[in-house]
């Protein structure tokens, strides 16, 4: 029995009707771009996160770039970010014309820790960039202590945490929704997504008025009325289609996240006091976008070879931190918390709808591997 990373057939199964009717509502209309459902998307998800705005975009890259370029970061200014996140992160502060500054990460959370970010800190720094990687909220805290402190800006890379709430010390902050905390939150609706579209999408949140106001202009080549272009923008706008199909999904988002962290749960209980391994941290508010183990001893790859021989998919969420890829090549120092979980992170099968069979099956496999 072949088991997959991810498995989004049984979600479908669960909405089919509610998708099928969504999609044939748009395919009546005939209104495709910026059609009713987007406004009414973009509507129903800044009520859900608490925020006052939410603009759709096409992809969660753009979210990020015109984030970026809506607090208007560009040539000579320095981002503090992860390395320990996909491309698109550093990618984005690039293509503003921006530098990324990496900062290493903390072992427990794999983000970026906060005890060294003062250090990166430069007349040039304008932003510091947290990533919630695999669905674990970053120290926002802390975090927005030393962009106050520093006279920063914050944009948030939620595209791995939609549904996250952050926890910490700080009581006006406690139970508050990625994205929202910062100046800006950036997300991701690639189909894999927690909340997952059925093709590519993105999505910008802020609170303020005039960010906002840049975004949706920026979306639209620049123009804040058609035909009256004032800046170089973007032609990067979500598909009616896909905001009716995430006006659905929506709807479920909370009942699935908890879903995943029960999954979570029973694999943490399923490999305690496995040696060799280090399981991920069920912290509160964390939606395990990706279940996420660190395998000792230098045995990785063999674990992930022996899995995949008996059909169970695994996935290395980053085999190279972003400051070492090639693009890169000789540019930053090595941070050497990022280069060692490089080496031992392996993703395992997770989803909502996963039966306690095959967390069974897939443990029983991952503890022979380790032998």
């Amino acid at each position: 029995m072949k088991i997959p990373v991810l498995d989004l057939k049984p979600q479908y199964e669960s909405i089919r009707a509610d998708i099928q009717e969504a999609i044939n509502r748009v395919l009546e209309s005939g209104a495709f771009i910026m059609g009713p459902d987007v406004k009414l998307f973009e509507q129903e998800v800044a009520e859900y996160l608490g925020v006052k705005h939410a603009i759709s975009v096409n992809s969660g890259t753009d979210a990020l770039v015109i984030g970026l370029k809506a607090l208007g970061i560009g040539e000579g200014d320095e981002v503090i970010t992860t390395p320990f996140s996909f491309f698109a992160t550093a990618e984005s502060i690039g293509n503003v014309g921006a530098k990324p500054v990496f900062t290493d990460i903390d072992p427990k959370s794999f983000n970026i820790n906060p005890e060294e970010i003062k250090a990166k800190i430069t007349p040039s720094t304008k932003v510091i960039m947290p990533v919630h990687l695999y669905g674990y909220p970053a120290a926002m805290g802390q975090i927005m202590d030393i962009a106050k402190e520093y006279g920063l800006k914050v944009i948030e890379d939620c595209a791995q945490s939609f549904g996250a709430r952050y926890y910490g010390t700080d009581s006006d902050l406690n139970s508050k929704f990625t994205g929202t905390i910062g100046n800006v939150g950036a997300f991701s609706f690639f189909p894999s997504k927690n909340l997952g579209a059925y093709g590519d999408g993105g999505l910008i949140v802020t609170n303020n008025d005039q960010v906002a106001e840049l975004a949706k202009a920026l979306r639209a080549h620049g123009a804040k009325k058609k035909y009256h272009n004032e800046m170089l923008g973007h032609n990067s706008r979500l598909d009616t289609l896909q905001a009716a199909i995430l006006r659905v999904k929506l709807q479920h988002i909370d009942e699935w996240n908890e879903g995943r962290r029960r999954v979570a749960k029973t694999y943490n209980q399923l490999l305690a006091d496995i040696p060799g391994i280090i399981t991920p941290e069920l912290a509160d508010g964390h939606v395990f976008h990706q279940y996420t183990i660190r395998v000792l001893d230098g045995k990785r790859e063999q674990v992930q070879q022996y899995l995949a021989s008996q059909d169970i998919s695994t996935m290395i969420y980053y085999p190279i931190p972003q400051d070492q890829l090639p693009v890169y090549q000789g540019q930053y120092p090595v941070n050497p918390m990022s280069i060692q979980l490089s080496k031992e992170v392996l993703s395992l099968p997770i989803w909502s709808e996963m039966t306690l069979d095959l967390q069974v099956m897939v443990v029983e496999k991952f503890i022979y591997a380790l032998k």
